[in-house]
């Protein structure tokens, strides 16, 4: 009887262990690439100093975590700007929130064929990011650099419709944005968000337009509405918002990306 006792014991405490254990876990969704590599850094911090296990989720594409976050494939996921989520939560319902901030990684123009935005011909082809808020993006920054006019150049989900004058008459390509640095060689220029643009060797220092440090698109970790305040995820955001990943991202982003939880 007592040795059954203790076995009963010894199973429930393992029972229990592994139960503190799952509740202890966070699935992050990343896109992969150098952000991935940021993430790690937070991750092993997270372990250290909460005995948090951070469970890293890659993906090549800007939909998919967003989904896998409100369908609880995800406990959070860090790739996306604050116009992106607002757009996506408007566009599909999803019931997301803010949890914390990590960095800006500017959006810039590049090209193999020209090395200056002077040289840029009339009816040039230029690929746009196709998703709302990015594709918004690049046109304010052709607008502020006085190639279009757009409508409402306050619009962050401007699209090709919303150009009022386009006296040089380039033509514009709406790609996903994971595939702009494939059809870069394609195009006389391309929007490519930084997250893209340096797995695929391409310098912000290149750029024939960029954004500068001062971008409100600061990306975010997000998370589903309530969870903002739970203790794993107010750690996890602990653990990200660290000299040392600052210093990863240095490395990898060679300052293009710029600590957005920093006044």
């Amino acid at each position: 009887m007592q040795k059954l006792l203790i076995g009963s014991l010894t199973a429930l405490a393992l029972a229990v262990n592994v139960a503190n254990a799952e509740t202890r876990t966070i699935k992050m969704g990343t896109v992969a690439g150098p952000e991935t590599e940021v993430m790690e850094v937070a991750a092993r911090i997270a372990k250290e100093e909460y005995d948090l296990n951070v469970e890293i989720i890659e993906f090549t594409d800007y939909v998919t975590p967003n989904a896998a976050l409100a369908d609880g494939s995800l406990d959070a996921n860090a790739y996306q700007h604050e116009p992106y989520l607002q757009a996506m939560v408007n566009d599909r319902g999803y019931d997301l929130a803010i949890a914390g901030y990590t960095f800006v990684y500017p959006i810039g123009a590049y090209s193999e064929k020209y090395d200056s935005i002077e040289e840029l011909p009339d009816g040039a082809q230029i690929a746009l990011p196709n998703d709302p808020s990015n594709e918004g993006r690049a046109l304010i920054l052709m607008h502020n650099q006085g190639l279009i006019t757009l409508n409402d150049p306050s619009n962050l989900e401007a699209t090709p419709i919303d150009i009022a004058e386009n006296p040089r008459n380039f033509r514009f390509r709406e790609i996903e944005a994971a595939q702009l640095p494939r059809v870069l060689p394609d195009v006389d220029m391309a929007f490519i968000n930084n997250t893209f643009a340096q797995p695929a060797g391409l310098s912000l220092s290149d750029a024939l337009i960029k954004e500068g440090p001062e971008s409100p698109y600061v990306n975010l970790i997000a998370v589903r509405g309530g969870d903002e305040d739970r203790e794993e995820i107010r750690q996890l955001v602990d653990a990200y918002q660290r000299d040392e990943v600052i210093e990863k991202a240095e490395e990898l982003f060679k300052g293009a990306a710029v600590p957005g939880w920093i006044e």
